[in-house]
C-alpha cells in the first residue's frame, strides 16, 4: 500500500482542522525499556497538546499478582482483556497507533491490534522498532509481511529500519524517537581528576554485550585508577557480570544499581562523564539520545542503526562491535582531552534537537490527519 501523503500543516490545529481521535497501543513501564518509555512519553505529550488519546496497554500488572508466576495462565489473563479493549477502542477512534517490535510480541500484541483496527474501520499506523527486524522478517510466517503491507502507514524511527523494510518490498516513513529536552539539562561538570564516572544504561541481556563495556572500563582504569562505572539496568546476565568484575579485580569500582525509573534517569546523566553503549544489535537507542540531551559524551558500537544517530567523530565516537580495547581507548581519549569532550557535548546537544518533541510532534500530527478514517458511520 502506498504511504499516505503528509499535509503541510505546521501546527496541531492548523487552518481550524480538528485533530483525529487516536488510540496508542503499546507497553508502559514498569519494566522500563526503550519502547515502554517511548509509549509513556508519546501518550503524555500528545495529551498535553490537547489530543484525545486512548491507551491500550499490553503489559498491565497481573491481578491477582500470583498469576504472573503461572506461564499459560498469565498469558490468558493479559491477552483476553487486551483483545476486548482493542475491539472497544478501535470502534471509537479514527487512528490506531500501534507500537510494534519483533518476535513473540508481534504475534501476541501488534498483529491482533492491526487486524482489529482494520476490521473496525480505523486508520492503522504500525510504528515498528527494534534492531532484530531483518532476522525476524526473513524467518517469519507470510502473514507478518502481509499485515505490515496492509497498514495505512508504516513508521520506523530510523533510516536503518527503513532500509530493512525496503529489502522486503515495504515502504516506510521515518518519525524519530522522542527525547523530552525539558527533562535533561546541560550542567557544568566539575573536574574529575583521576576518578571519572562512566555509565552504561542498557539492560543486562546478551544483545547489549555489557561484558565488552566492563572490559573497556578495565582499560580506562589503567589511565584513571579512581574511575567508577555505574551499570543501570536489570536482566539475566547480572550474576555473570558480577563474576566478571570480581575476576578482573575491580568489583569495588563497579555499581550494578539495577533498573532506574524513567523519572530518575536525568539525575544519573547529571553525574556522568562518559557513556558507553556496547550493544551488538540496535536501532535508535534512547540512551544515546538522553546522553546527547544531557551533554554526556558517547562511545558506542556501530551496530545496526547507531551510525544513523551518531555522526562518527562529531557527536560521538564509534567502535566495532565487541571491540573492548577500541571502546576503552576511545573513552580514555575523551576523558584526557577536554576540548574533544566539549566538541562532542556541543554536537550531541545540537543533534538532540532533531528528536525534541516540538519537531517530532508535527510529524505525528500530519500523519494522523493523513490516515484518519473520518467516515466511521
Amino acid at each position: 500500500m502506498t504511504q499516505p501523503r503528509m499535509s503541510d500543516a505546521s501546527s496541531p490545529m492548523a487552518a481550524g482542522e480538528a485533530m483525529p481521535t487516536v488510540c496508542v497501543v503499546g507497553p508502559l513501564p514498569p519494566p522500563s525499556g526503550g519502547m515502554a518509555n517511548q509509549c509513556e512519553q508519546l501518550v503524555r505529550l500528545l495529551r498535553g497538546d490537547g489530543l484525545e488519546v486512548e491507551l491500550v496497554r499490553h503489559n498491565p500488572p497481573y491481578r491477582p499478582h500470583w498469576v504472573g508466576r503461572v506461564p499459560v495462565l498469565r498469558a490468558l489473563f493479559r491477552l483476553l482483556p487486551y483483545l476486548w479493549q482493542l475491539w472497544a477502542a478501535a470502534g471509537r477512534v479514527e487512528v490506531m497507533h500501534i507500537l510494534a517490535n519483533s518476535g513473540w510480541a508481534w504475534h501476541l500484541f501488534a498483529a491482533p491490534a492491526a487486524w482489529i483496527g482494520r476490521a473496525r474501520g480505523a486508520g492503522v499506523i504500525i510504528n515498528y522498532r527494534g534492531g532484530n527486524a531483518d532476522r525476524f522478517f526473513a524467518n517469519a510466517p507470510r502473514h507478518v509481511l502481509s499485515t505490515l503491507a496492509r497498514a495505512d502507514a508504516r513508521v520506523t524511527p530510523s533510516g536503518f529500519l527503513q532500509r530493512v523494510f525496503a529489502r522486503y518490498g515495504l515502504e516506510a516513513m521515518i518519525v524519530p524517537n522522542i527525547v523530552d529536552l525539558s527533562r535533561f539539562h546541560l550542567r557544568e561538570r566539575p573536574l574529575f581528576g583521576d576518578a571519572p564516572h562512566l555509565i552504561v544504561t542498557r539492560n543486562l541481556e546478551p544483545i547489549y554485550d555489557i561484558p565488552t563495556a566492563i572490559r573497556a572500563f578495565a582499560i580506562v582504569r589503567e589511565a584513571f585508577p579512581g574511575a567508577r562505572l555505574t551499570v543501570a539496568g536489570s536482566g539475566p546476565e547480572l550474576a555473570r557480570l558480577q563474576a566478571l568484575v570480581v575476576e578482573l579485580g575491580f568489583a569495588h569500582s563497579v555499581d550494578f544499581c539495577g533498573r532506574v525509573d524513567n523519572a530518575d534517569i536525568p539525575s544519573l546523566y547529571d553525574v556522568a562523564d562518559c557513556m558507553l553503549n556496547p550493544s551488538t544489535v540496535d536501532n535508535m537507542p534512547i540512551s544515546i539520545l538522553e546522553a546527547f540531551a544531557s551533554g554526556v559524551p558517547v562511545v558506542s558500537t556501530d551496530a545496526g542503526g547507531i551510525p544513523d544517530v551518531v555522526e562518527r567523530g562529531v557527536s560521538g565516537l564509534l567502535v566495532p562491535v565487541g571491540d573492548a580495547e577500541a571502546m576503552g581507548r576511545a573513552a580514555v581519549d575523551i576523558l584526557r582531552d577536554p576540548a574533544l569532550a566539549g566538541r562532542l557535548r556541543a554536537a550531541g546537544r545540537e543533534a538532540a534537537g532533531t528528536y525534541a518533541w516540538p519537531t517530532v510532534r508535527e510529524q505525528w500530527f500530519r500523519l494522523y490527519r493523513a490516515v484518519a478514517r473520518r467516515d466511521r458511520g
